[in-house]
Protein backbone atom coordinates (compact mmCIF):
# COMPACT_ATOMS: atom_id res chain seq x y z
CA UNK A 1 0.00 0.00 0.00
CA UNK A 2 2.88 2.39 0.67
CA UNK A 3 4.09 1.92 -2.89
CA UNK A 4 0.63 2.77 -4.20
CA UNK A 5 0.31 5.81 -1.93
CA UNK A 6 3.63 7.13 -3.18
CA UNK A 7 2.11 7.52 -6.68
CA UNK A 8 -0.69 9.84 -5.46
CA UNK A 9 -0.69 13.56 -6.25
CA UNK A 10 -3.11 14.41 -3.45
CA UNK A 11 -4.75 12.63 -0.52
CA UNK A 12 -8.15 13.29 1.06
CA UNK A 13 -8.55 12.72 4.78
CA UNK A 14 -12.09 11.82 5.82
CA UNK A 15 -11.38 9.15 8.41
CA UNK A 16 -13.04 10.97 11.30
CA UNK A 17 -15.12 14.10 11.72
CA UNK A 18 -15.89 16.44 14.60
CA UNK A 19 -17.22 13.71 16.93
CA UNK A 20 -13.86 12.11 17.71
CA UNK A 21 -12.97 12.44 21.40
CA UNK A 22 -10.52 9.60 22.10
CA UNK A 23 -6.99 8.83 20.91
CA UNK A 24 -6.53 7.14 17.55
CA UNK A 25 -5.51 3.49 17.71
CA UNK A 26 -4.82 0.49 15.51
CA UNK A 27 -5.38 0.75 11.76
CA UNK A 28 -6.59 4.35 12.04
CA UNK A 29 -3.39 5.50 13.70
CA UNK A 30 -1.42 3.61 11.04
CA UNK A 31 -3.42 5.30 8.28
CA UNK A 32 -2.66 8.74 9.75
CA UNK A 33 1.04 7.91 9.91
CA UNK A 34 0.99 6.75 6.30
CA UNK A 35 -0.68 9.97 5.14
CA UNK A 36 1.80 12.10 7.08
CA UNK A 37 4.67 10.11 5.61
CA UNK A 38 3.85 11.04 2.02
CA UNK A 39 5.13 14.07 0.12
CA UNK A 40 1.85 14.88 -1.62
CA UNK A 41 -0.56 17.44 -0.06
CA UNK A 42 -3.43 16.29 2.15
CA UNK A 43 -6.89 17.87 2.10
CA UNK A 44 -8.89 17.24 5.28
CA UNK A 45 -12.69 17.12 5.32
CA UNK A 46 -14.25 19.19 8.11
CA UNK A 47 -11.31 18.68 10.49
CA UNK A 48 -8.02 16.73 10.28
CA UNK A 49 -8.51 13.26 11.75
CA UNK A 50 -7.07 13.15 15.25
CA UNK A 51 -7.75 16.82 16.10
CA UNK A 52 -10.34 17.48 18.82
CA UNK A 53 -12.92 19.77 17.21
CA UNK A 54 -13.56 21.88 20.33
CA UNK A 55 -10.10 22.31 21.84
CA UNK A 56 -7.52 21.64 19.12
CA UNK A 57 -5.98 18.87 21.23
CA UNK A 58 -4.11 16.19 19.30
CA UNK A 59 -5.66 12.82 20.13
CA UNK A 60 -2.55 10.69 20.00
CA UNK A 61 -1.66 11.53 16.40
CA UNK A 62 -3.34 13.63 13.74
CA UNK A 63 -3.23 14.34 10.04
CA UNK A 64 -1.08 17.24 8.90
CA UNK A 65 -3.31 18.87 6.30
CA UNK A 66 -2.29 21.46 3.75
CA UNK A 67 -5.92 22.57 3.41
CA UNK A 68 -8.94 21.84 5.60
CA UNK A 69 -12.36 22.27 4.01
CA UNK A 70 -14.74 22.65 6.94
CA UNK A 71 -18.50 22.60 6.51
CA UNK A 72 -21.07 25.32 7.28
CA UNK A 73 -19.34 26.88 10.32
CA UNK A 74 -15.73 27.12 11.59
CA UNK A 75 -14.72 24.67 14.32
CA UNK A 76 -12.67 25.96 17.31
CA UNK A 77 -10.15 23.11 17.04
CA UNK A 78 -9.04 24.40 13.64
CA UNK A 79 -7.61 27.51 15.30
CA UNK A 80 -6.80 26.60 18.90
CA UNK A 81 -3.84 24.73 20.37
CA UNK A 82 -1.94 22.30 18.17
CA UNK A 83 -4.99 21.91 15.95
CA UNK A 84 -4.22 25.23 14.32
CA UNK A 85 -0.83 23.92 13.23
CA UNK A 86 -2.33 20.71 11.77
CA UNK A 87 -5.23 22.30 9.88
CA UNK A 88 -3.21 24.27 7.34
CA UNK A 89 -5.28 26.73 5.31
CA UNK A 90 -8.90 26.62 6.50
CA UNK A 91 -11.78 27.15 4.10
CA UNK A 92 -15.37 27.32 5.39
CA UNK A 93 -17.77 26.00 2.75
CA UNK A 94 -21.53 25.61 2.52
CA UNK A 95 -22.90 22.12 1.92
CA UNK A 96 -26.52 23.16 1.49
CA UNK A 97 -27.66 23.20 5.12
CA UNK A 98 -30.48 25.79 5.36
CA UNK A 99 -29.50 28.95 7.24
CA UNK A 100 -32.32 28.41 9.72
CA UNK A 101 -30.67 25.23 11.07
CA UNK A 102 -27.41 26.78 12.37
CA UNK A 103 -29.35 29.90 13.43
CA UNK A 104 -31.60 27.79 15.64
CA UNK A 105 -28.62 25.88 17.01
CA UNK A 106 -26.74 29.09 17.79
CA UNK A 107 -29.49 30.30 20.07
CA UNK A 108 -28.19 27.73 22.53
CA UNK A 109 -24.50 27.85 21.56
CA UNK A 110 -23.14 31.36 20.80
CA UNK A 111 -21.49 31.60 17.43
CA UNK A 112 -17.74 31.46 17.04
CA UNK A 113 -16.67 34.20 14.67
CA UNK A 114 -13.33 33.78 12.94
CA UNK A 115 -12.09 37.27 12.13
CA UNK A 116 -10.18 38.13 8.99
CA UNK A 117 -11.69 41.63 8.81
CA UNK A 118 -12.54 44.09 11.60
CA UNK A 119 -16.10 44.39 12.85
CA UNK A 120 -16.39 47.74 11.07
CA UNK A 121 -14.19 50.08 9.09
CA UNK A 122 -12.49 52.97 10.85
CA UNK A 123 -14.69 56.03 10.29
CA UNK A 124 -13.29 59.36 9.17
CA UNK A 125 -12.11 61.48 12.05
CA UNK A 126 -14.31 64.57 12.55
CA UNK A 127 -12.77 67.53 10.76
CA UNK A 128 -13.29 69.87 13.73
CA UNK A 129 -12.02 67.48 16.40
CA UNK A 130 -9.24 68.22 18.87
CA UNK A 131 -6.84 65.93 20.68
CA UNK A 132 -9.18 65.45 23.61
CA UNK A 133 -11.78 63.89 21.30
CA UNK A 134 -9.44 61.03 20.47
CA UNK A 135 -9.02 59.79 23.98
CA UNK A 136 -7.05 60.67 27.06
CA UNK A 137 -5.32 57.47 28.17
CA UNK A 138 -4.06 56.98 31.71
CA UNK A 139 -1.31 54.35 31.68
CA UNK A 140 0.05 52.87 34.90
CA UNK A 141 3.06 50.58 34.65
CA UNK A 142 6.80 50.13 34.80
CA UNK A 143 9.16 49.02 37.52
CA UNK A 144 12.88 48.44 37.97
CA UNK A 145 14.04 46.24 35.08
CA UNK A 146 10.78 46.74 33.20
CA UNK A 147 10.96 50.26 31.80
CA UNK A 148 10.28 49.19 28.21
CA UNK A 149 6.82 47.69 28.71
CA UNK A 150 4.89 50.90 29.52
CA UNK A 151 6.75 52.82 26.82
CA UNK A 152 5.81 50.23 24.18
CA UNK A 153 2.16 50.35 25.32
CA UNK A 154 2.15 54.16 25.22
CA UNK A 155 3.70 54.30 21.74
CA UNK A 156 1.23 51.70 20.46
CA UNK A 157 -1.70 53.70 21.84
CA UNK A 158 -0.50 56.88 20.15
CA UNK A 159 0.18 55.07 16.87
CA UNK A 160 -3.39 53.72 16.97
CA UNK A 161 -4.83 57.21 17.25
CA UNK A 162 -4.99 58.13 20.93
CA UNK A 163 -5.01 61.88 21.47
CA UNK A 164 -3.14 62.07 24.77
CA UNK A 165 -1.30 59.43 26.79
CA UNK A 166 -0.35 60.11 30.41
CA UNK A 167 2.20 57.56 31.58
CA UNK A 168 2.50 57.14 35.35
CA UNK A 169 5.60 55.27 36.55
CA UNK A 170 7.40 54.85 39.89
CA UNK A 171 9.56 57.83 40.76
CA UNK A 172 12.82 55.84 40.73
CA UNK A 173 12.45 54.89 37.05
CA UNK A 174 10.88 58.16 35.88
CA UNK A 175 14.16 59.61 34.47
CA UNK A 176 14.70 56.48 32.35
CA UNK A 177 11.15 56.44 31.01
CA UNK A 178 11.12 60.19 30.38
CA UNK A 179 14.15 59.90 28.09
CA UNK A 180 12.33 57.24 26.03
CA UNK A 181 9.15 59.27 25.52
CA UNK A 182 8.56 62.02 22.98
CA UNK A 183 4.81 61.99 22.32
CA UNK A 184 3.62 60.32 25.55
CA UNK A 185 3.66 62.38 28.76
CA UNK A 186 5.35 60.48 31.61
CA UNK A 187 5.04 61.57 35.23
CA UNK A 188 6.26 60.15 38.56
CA UNK A 189 3.43 58.52 40.49
CA UNK A 190 2.33 60.37 43.63
CA UNK A 191 2.82 58.50 46.89
CA UNK A 192 -0.88 58.71 47.84
CA UNK A 193 -3.30 56.37 46.08
CA UNK A 194 -6.01 59.05 46.12
CA UNK A 195 -3.81 61.41 44.13
CA UNK A 196 -3.22 58.71 41.48
CA UNK A 197 -6.97 58.09 41.35
CA UNK A 198 -7.72 61.77 40.72
CA UNK A 199 -5.21 61.84 37.88
CA UNK A 200 -6.79 58.75 36.31
CA UNK A 201 -10.33 60.09 36.67
CA UNK A 202 -9.50 62.96 34.30
CA UNK A 203 -8.95 60.45 31.49
CA UNK A 204 -11.26 58.38 29.29
CA UNK A 205 -9.56 54.97 29.59
CA UNK A 206 -7.07 53.45 32.01
CA UNK A 207 -4.46 50.90 30.97
CA UNK A 208 -3.01 49.24 34.06
CA UNK A 209 -0.23 46.71 34.39
CA UNK A 210 2.49 46.71 31.69
CA UNK A 211 5.75 46.05 33.53
CA UNK A 212 4.23 47.15 36.85
CA UNK A 213 5.92 44.47 38.93
CA UNK A 214 4.46 42.58 41.87
CA UNK A 215 5.39 44.57 44.94
CA UNK A 216 2.76 44.74 47.68
CA UNK A 217 2.49 48.53 47.27
CA UNK A 218 1.89 48.25 43.53
CA UNK A 219 -0.73 45.54 43.93
CA UNK A 220 -2.57 47.61 46.53
CA UNK A 221 -2.61 50.60 44.18
CA UNK A 222 -3.93 48.50 41.29
CA UNK A 223 -6.74 47.03 43.39
CA UNK A 224 -7.59 50.49 44.76
CA UNK A 225 -7.90 51.90 41.23
CA UNK A 226 -10.02 48.98 40.04
CA UNK A 227 -12.36 49.46 42.97
CA UNK A 228 -12.83 53.21 42.52
CA UNK A 229 -12.39 54.01 38.81
CA UNK A 230 -15.66 54.44 36.93
CA UNK A 231 -14.21 54.31 33.41
CA UNK A 232 -13.10 51.54 31.04
CA UNK A 233 -10.00 49.71 32.26
CA UNK A 234 -7.65 47.54 30.22
CA UNK A 235 -5.90 45.23 32.67
CA UNK A 236 -2.67 43.65 31.43
CA UNK A 237 0.28 41.64 32.78
CA UNK A 238 0.91 42.37 36.48
CA UNK A 239 -2.42 44.15 36.66
CA UNK A 240 -4.03 40.76 36.04
CA UNK A 241 -1.73 39.07 38.55
CA UNK A 242 -2.81 41.61 41.18
CA UNK A 243 -6.45 40.69 40.57
CA UNK A 244 -5.89 36.98 41.23
CA UNK A 245 -7.49 36.20 44.58
CA UNK A 246 -9.52 39.43 44.49
CA UNK A 247 -12.04 38.55 41.80
CA UNK A 248 -14.80 40.19 43.86
CA UNK A 249 -13.37 43.58 42.86
CA UNK A 250 -13.80 42.67 39.20
CA UNK A 251 -17.38 41.57 39.85
CA UNK A 252 -18.21 44.87 41.55
CA UNK A 253 -17.12 47.06 38.63
CA UNK A 254 -19.80 48.71 36.50
CA UNK A 255 -17.60 50.21 33.77
CA UNK A 256 -16.18 47.89 31.09
CA UNK A 257 -13.12 45.88 32.09
CA UNK A 258 -10.91 44.21 29.50
CA UNK A 259 -8.44 41.58 30.70
CA UNK A 260 -5.58 40.53 28.39
CA UNK A 261 -3.93 37.45 29.97
CA UNK A 262 -1.69 34.86 28.39
CA UNK A 263 -2.38 31.28 29.39
CA UNK A 264 -0.28 31.35 32.56
CA UNK A 265 -1.93 34.53 33.85
CA UNK A 266 -5.36 33.15 32.99
CA UNK A 267 -4.62 29.95 34.90
CA UNK A 268 -3.70 32.04 37.96
CA UNK A 269 -7.00 33.89 37.68
CA UNK A 270 -8.83 30.57 37.55
CA UNK A 271 -6.78 29.13 40.40
CA UNK A 272 -5.59 26.19 38.30
CA UNK A 273 -2.31 24.98 36.89
CA UNK A 274 -1.60 25.52 33.18
CA UNK A 275 -2.39 24.42 30.60
CA UNK A 276 -6.01 25.56 30.72
CA UNK A 277 -8.30 22.79 29.54
CA UNK A 278 -10.63 23.87 26.71
CA UNK A 279 -9.42 27.50 26.64
CA UNK A 280 -12.25 28.74 24.43
CA UNK A 281 -14.96 27.47 26.77
CA UNK A 282 -12.99 28.65 29.81
CA UNK A 283 -12.64 32.16 28.35
CA UNK A 284 -16.31 32.22 27.40
CA UNK A 285 -17.41 31.12 30.87
CA UNK A 286 -15.12 33.63 32.61
CA UNK A 287 -16.37 36.58 30.55
CA UNK A 288 -19.99 35.64 31.17
CA UNK A 289 -19.56 34.94 34.88
CA UNK A 290 -17.63 38.13 35.65
CA UNK A 291 -19.27 40.38 33.03
CA UNK A 292 -15.98 41.44 31.49
CA UNK A 293 -14.15 41.13 28.18
CA UNK A 294 -11.44 38.47 28.18
CA UNK A 295 -8.70 38.62 25.54
CA UNK A 296 -6.86 35.30 25.91
CA UNK A 297 -3.57 35.67 24.05
CA UNK A 298 -2.13 32.73 22.17
CA UNK A 299 -1.47 31.17 18.76
CA UNK A 300 -4.92 32.43 17.77
CA UNK A 301 -6.06 35.01 20.30
CA UNK A 302 -9.59 34.63 21.70
CA UNK A 303 -11.83 37.60 22.53
CA UNK A 304 -14.77 36.56 24.72
CA UNK A 305 -17.67 38.93 25.42
CA UNK A 306 -20.03 38.81 28.41
CA UNK A 307 -22.96 37.75 26.22
CA UNK A 308 -21.12 34.52 25.30
CA UNK A 309 -19.94 35.61 21.85
CA UNK A 310 -16.39 34.57 20.96
CA UNK A 311 -14.13 35.93 18.23
CA UNK A 312 -10.81 34.50 17.07
CA UNK A 313 -8.38 36.49 14.95
CA UNK A 314 -7.23 34.37 12.02
CA UNK A 315 -3.89 36.15 11.74
CA UNK A 316 -0.54 36.40 13.51
CA UNK A 317 2.62 34.32 13.53
CA UNK A 318 5.32 32.89 15.86
CA UNK A 319 7.55 35.92 15.29
CA UNK A 320 5.23 37.80 17.66
CA UNK A 321 6.15 35.49 20.54
CA UNK A 322 8.59 37.96 22.11
CA UNK A 323 8.47 39.99 25.29
CA UNK A 324 6.71 43.29 24.60
CA UNK A 325 4.19 42.12 22.01
CA UNK A 326 1.46 41.94 24.64
CA UNK A 327 2.24 45.49 25.80
CA UNK A 328 1.72 46.68 22.23
CA UNK A 329 -1.66 44.91 22.07
CA UNK A 330 -2.78 46.48 25.34
CA UNK A 331 -1.94 49.94 23.99
CA UNK A 332 -3.89 49.31 20.78
CA UNK A 333 -6.98 48.21 22.75
CA UNK A 334 -6.85 51.24 25.04
CA UNK A 335 -6.49 53.61 22.10
CA UNK A 336 -9.56 52.27 20.29
CA UNK A 337 -11.65 52.40 23.47
CA UNK A 338 -10.74 56.03 24.08
CA UNK A 339 -11.64 57.51 20.70
CA UNK A 340 -15.04 59.16 21.02
CA UNK A 341 -15.97 58.98 17.33
CA UNK A 342 -15.74 55.18 17.52
CA UNK A 343 -18.45 55.25 20.21
CA UNK A 344 -21.13 55.13 17.50
CA UNK A 345 -20.72 51.37 17.77
CA UNK A 346 -22.58 51.55 21.06
CA UNK A 347 -25.79 52.18 19.14
CA UNK A 348 -24.98 49.26 16.85
CA UNK A 349 -24.41 47.03 19.86
CA UNK A 350 -27.66 48.23 21.42
CA UNK A 351 -29.64 46.67 18.60
CA UNK A 352 -28.55 43.23 19.85
CA UNK A 353 -30.15 43.68 23.26
CA UNK A 354 -33.64 44.24 24.57
CA UNK A 355 -34.43 47.77 25.76
CA UNK A 356 -35.68 46.42 29.08
CA UNK A 357 -32.82 43.98 29.65
CA UNK A 358 -31.25 43.97 33.09
CA UNK A 359 -28.22 46.27 33.24
CA UNK A 360 -28.92 47.33 29.66
CA UNK A 361 -26.52 50.26 29.60
CA UNK A 362 -23.67 48.30 31.19
CA UNK A 363 -24.25 45.35 28.87
CA UNK A 364 -24.15 47.50 25.74
CA UNK A 365 -21.01 49.34 26.85
CA UNK A 366 -19.18 46.11 27.61
CA UNK A 367 -20.31 44.47 24.38
CA UNK A 368 -19.12 47.54 22.48
CA UNK A 369 -15.78 47.26 24.29
CA UNK A 370 -15.57 43.62 23.23
CA UNK A 371 -16.05 44.56 19.57
CA UNK A 372 -13.31 47.17 19.73
CA UNK A 373 -11.02 44.77 21.60
CA UNK A 374 -11.51 42.10 18.94
CA UNK A 375 -10.66 44.65 16.25
CA UNK A 376 -7.53 45.64 18.18
CA UNK A 377 -6.47 41.98 18.37
CA UNK A 378 -6.88 41.66 14.61
CA UNK A 379 -4.98 44.88 13.83
CA UNK A 380 -2.17 43.73 16.13
CA UNK A 381 -2.01 40.30 14.47
CA UNK A 382 -2.07 41.77 10.96
CA UNK A 383 0.76 44.11 11.92
CA UNK A 384 2.67 41.02 13.03
CA UNK A 385 2.08 39.37 9.67
CA UNK A 386 3.26 42.52 7.88
CA UNK A 387 6.46 42.47 9.96
CA UNK A 388 7.04 38.78 9.26
CA UNK A 389 6.68 39.39 5.53
CA UNK A 390 9.11 42.28 5.55
CA UNK A 391 11.62 41.27 8.23
CA UNK A 392 11.10 37.55 8.84
CA UNK A 393 9.84 35.86 11.99
CA UNK A 394 13.28 35.64 13.59
CA UNK A 395 14.28 39.30 13.36
CA UNK A 396 11.00 41.14 13.96
CA UNK A 397 10.58 43.02 17.26
CA UNK A 398 7.58 44.36 19.20
CA UNK A 399 8.65 47.87 18.24
CA UNK A 400 8.35 46.79 14.61
CA UNK A 401 4.68 45.95 15.27
CA UNK A 402 4.11 49.57 16.22
CA UNK A 403 5.79 50.77 13.04
CA UNK A 404 3.64 48.39 10.97
CA UNK A 405 0.35 49.61 12.47
CA UNK A 406 -0.06 52.56 10.05
CA UNK A 407 -0.12 50.37 6.94
CA UNK A 408 -2.60 48.01 8.61
CA UNK A 409 -4.94 50.69 9.93
CA UNK A 410 -4.83 52.54 6.62
CA UNK A 411 -6.37 49.53 4.86
CA UNK A 412 -9.53 49.82 6.99
CA UNK A 413 -9.99 53.59 7.08
CA UNK A 414 -12.98 55.05 5.29
CA UNK A 415 -12.00 57.10 2.25
CA UNK A 416 -12.62 60.87 2.36
CA UNK A 417 -15.64 61.94 0.30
Amino acid sequence: ILMWLSTCDCMVDCLFGIGLNRPLKGVFRSAVRQMNGQTCPVVACDIPSGVHADTGEILGEAVHAKITVTFTLPKPGLYLGEGGAYAGEVRVCSIGIPDVVPSHFLRQVPRLEVMQHPNASLPLRPRTAHKGDFGKIFLLGGSEGFTGAPVLAARAALRTGAGLVYLGVPRDIYPIVAVKCDEAMPFPLPEENEAVLEKARRCDVALIGPGAGRSAQTEQLILFLLEHLDLPVVLDADGINALAGHIDILDSRTAPTILTPHEGEFARLLGTAPPVQDPLRAAQDFAQTHHCVLVLKGHRTITAAPNGAVQIADAGNPGMAKGGSGDVLAGVIAALLGQKHLGTRKSEAAQLFSEDALLFSQTVSTFWAAQLSADAVLFHALAGDACAKRLGEYAMLPSDLIEALPEVLRQWEDEPR
